[in-house]
C-alpha cells in the first residue's frame, strides 16, 4: 500500500497506542549524530512505495528479512543480526533510548543488515510487501496489567491478522512474556485466527527458550523477581 493514499495515516489515527512516553534521558553528543546521521542511513522510510522485494532493503545477497517488533535494549536484535548475517533485521521501536543504543550498536559492529523504524509497528506492516517476512520476533511486550488498560495490548487478533498478510507460508512468529495472563489472551487471540497455528506438543516447547533464542535483560529481570517466562512459536500457515 502506498502511503501517499492517506488510508494508513487514516487507521494510525484510530489506533490505540500501545507504549507510552517515547524519550527519556538526555542524550550524549555521540547519540545525537547517530540520531542525525546514522538513523537516516538506516531507517525504513515509509513516505516511499515499498520495494516488491523487500530484501531490496538491504546488501547483497540477503536471503531472508526478519521483523522484531518492540526491541527494548536491542540485546536480541544485534544477537540475531550477528549470526544471520545473510538475513536482513527490520527492529520497530519507538522508545528514543533503545533506538540509540541499537545505533551505536550498528555502527560498533559495522553491521549492514539491520534497518530501524522508530514509531508504532502497524504502520511499517500495512507498508511492507505481502509475504515478505519470514520471522517475527515479539519479546516481552508491554503487559499493561492493570484491567482497563489491556486493550492497548499490541499482541491481537487485529496485529495477527497484520502479520498473516505480511509473513511467509511457513514463517514463525515468536512471543515472549512473563506475564501469565499476558500469555493465556496470547493463546486465545492465536486460537481465533485461521492463519496461524500453535505447534507446541509438550510443556518443555514454551517454558525452554530455543538455543537461538538469546536472553534479554528483560528475561533476567523477570527471573530476579521470581516470574516464570513462556516463550511462544506459532507457524503461519
Amino acid at each position: 500500500m502506498d502511503p501517499a493514499d492517506g488510508k494508513s495515516e487514516a487507521w494510525h489515527s484510530l489506533e490505540i497506542r500501545s507504549f507510552g512516553r517515547r524519550r527519556g534521558r538526555k542524550l550524549s553528543a555521540r547519540q545525537e549524530r547517530l540520531l542525525a546521521e546514522l538513523l537516516p542511513r538506516v531507517g525504513v522510510d515509509l513516505s516511499q512505495p515499498s520495494p516488491s522485494n523487500l530484501a531490496s532493503l538491504f546488501p547483497p545477497g540477503t536471503s531472508a528479512v526478519w521483523l522484531e517488533i518492540g526491541f527494548g535494549g536491542a540485546e536480541h536484535l544485534m544477537w540475531q543480526a550477528r549470526e544471520n548475517l545473510g538475513v536482513g533485521l527490520i527492529g520497530c521501536e519507538p522508545f528514543e533510548e533503545g533506538v540509540v543504543k541499537a545505533l551505536a550498536a550498528i555502527e560498533d559492529g559495522g553491521l549492514g543488515n539491520v534497518r530501524l523504524h522508530c514509531d508504532d509497528v502497524r504502520p511499517l506492516i500495512r507498508w511492507l510487501p505481502e509475504r515478505s517476512v519470514s520471522r517475527v520476533f515479539m519479546l516481552f511486550p508491554d503487559p499493561w496489567p492493570k484491567k482497563r488498560h489491556q486493550k492497548r495490548r499490541l499482541f491481537s487478533v487485529d496485529l495477527l491478522n497484520l502479520l498473516a498478510r505480511v509473513m511467509v507460508p511457513g514463517a514463525e512468529l515468536r512471543l515472549a512474556t512473563d506475564i501469565g495472563d499476558y500469555a493465556r489472551t496470547a493463546l486465545r487471540a492465536v486460537a481465533q485466527t485461521p492463519a496461524f497455528r500453535w505447534t507446541a506438543e509438550g510443556p518443555a516447547d514454551w517454558r525452554v527458550r530455543p538455543p537461538d533464542w538469546p536472553e534479554t535483560r528483560y528475561e533476567a529481570k523477570a527471573g530476579r523477581e521470581g516470574r516464570r517466562c513462556y516463550f511462544f512459536r506459532f507457524i503461519r500457515g
